[in-house]
């Protein structure tokens, strides 16, 4: 099984038409649906949803109240190297890019670690840059292996690997894998990704599959805001996802929706999406799928993060540093992207509580699960 024959059938330029073809009759019946198809989705995330963005706002927030109760889960990020053999236009890792590179020890892991313990993390995303000599398997197994009895998740987005790979890296207690495919379009992505491994469109958009196979716990998905249409990528994004879950429906899943954010690549953004627009796509996702989890991160504003908390979103991020050592070993080395909401995880722990929910720090343990099974 792959999802590229189903990617193939849907050509860019055929779902770009369709989505922009929709009309408020569209988007109407997309609403009053009991159970909403991919069709409905286009008509969700279309220029005439426009002005039912208030009707899908109380929607999304009723149906995420109903299955996830008044819960946002909390997390943060933990870079452990920027050495990267490819070249990206956007990212600040990037191998064309001047910078001084650092790859973090098992002790500085572990100095890392303790700030990020102290603040009462229990879920942590591990991120590095793709080098697979530097921080391939070997060191990605060590990490885990060190980071492991000091929290209960441990997530990983780092370069796509192959099927063993993941099945050598679960047990040590990798839970979760964020893989965006960044662009779904197959010109922009080779434009943006000229040189290194991830400039092989079919090898990353195969990675989900290859996850999925491997029988890991969650997967999250998600496209880079910015390098293309982002209503026709996220159209791929979402029938991406229907196709997994139908296939590997034990794995949990994700969607993030990171907008390209200013980087030592300087690349401007090819379309912009407004923080009205973001809010459309948040709710349409949620009005497509009540079960998938929706993740913010620290790329956008405090005043924009308050408000769209309420209306779809399941986890948050809170404090992040985008660089190797950003918490206590290289606080000034250079970040990946530059963060927006810079207030501390007890300040957006706080920020939940007003609104009503309750930040969540721990809600999942290896032990619970092997117990289960």
């Amino acid at each position: 099984m792959s999802f590229r024959p189903i990617f193939e059938a849907h050509p860019w330029g055929e779902v770009k038409a369709s989505i922009y073809a929709k009309t408020a009759a569209d988007v109407e019946r997309a609403l009053a649906a009991p159970r909403r198809t991919l069709e409905d989705f286009k008509a969700l995330i279309s220029p005439a949803a426009g002005p039912y963005l208030e009707q899908m706002a109380q929607l999304s927030q009723q149906l995420t109240r109903k299955r996830f109760g008044n819960t946002v889960q909390l997390y943060a990020p933990l870079y452990l190297s920027n050495e990267c053999q490819n070249i990206c236009t956007y990212c600040g890792f990037s191998l064309d890019n001047k910078i001084a590179r650092r790859t973090l020890s098992s002790v500085e892991m572990l100095q890392e670690a303790a700030v990020l313990n102290d603040w009462g993390y229990e879920h942590v995303l591990l991120v590095t840059g793709e080098a697979n000599q530097t921080v391939g398997v070997d060191y990605l197994e060590k990490a885990l292996r060190t980071l492991r009895p000091h929290f209960a998740h441990l997530s990983m987005e780092v370069q796509p690997l192959d099927q063993e790979d993941y099945e050598r890296l679960i047990p040590e207690g990798l839970n979760t894998v964020l893989v965006y495919q960044e662009t779904y379009h197959r010109d922009d992505y080779k434009k943006h990704h000229p040189k290194g491994k991830k400039s092989n469109f079919n090898y990353r958009l195969d990675t989900p599959d290859r996850l999925g196979r491997a029988g890991i716990h969650k997967m999250g998905l998600g496209v880079l805001i910015g390098l293309e249409d982002w209503r026709t990528d996220c159209f791929y994004t979402a029938l991406h996802l229907d196709y997994l879950e139908k296939t590997y429906w034990q794995t949990k899943y994700s969607l993030s929706f990171p907008r390209l954010r200013p980087a030592e690549g300087l690349l401007q953004p090819k379309v912009e999406m407004s923080d009205r627009e973001l809010v459309q796509l948040i709710c349409a996702y949620r009005l497509l799928n009540e079960e998938v989890e929706l993740s913010i991160s620290t790329r956008e504003s405090p005043v924009f993060r308050d408000h769209v908390v309420k209306l779809g979103i399941t986890s948050i991020s809170a404090g992040s540093k985008t660089n190797p050592g950003g918490y206590a070993v290289a606080p000034e080395s250079l970040e990946q992207f530059e963060i927006s909401d810079e207030r501390s995880p007890a300040e957006i722990a706080a920020m939940l509580r007003r609104q009503g929910y309750e930040p969540v720090w721990k809600d999942w343990d290896a032990t619970l699960v092997g117990l289960a099974r």
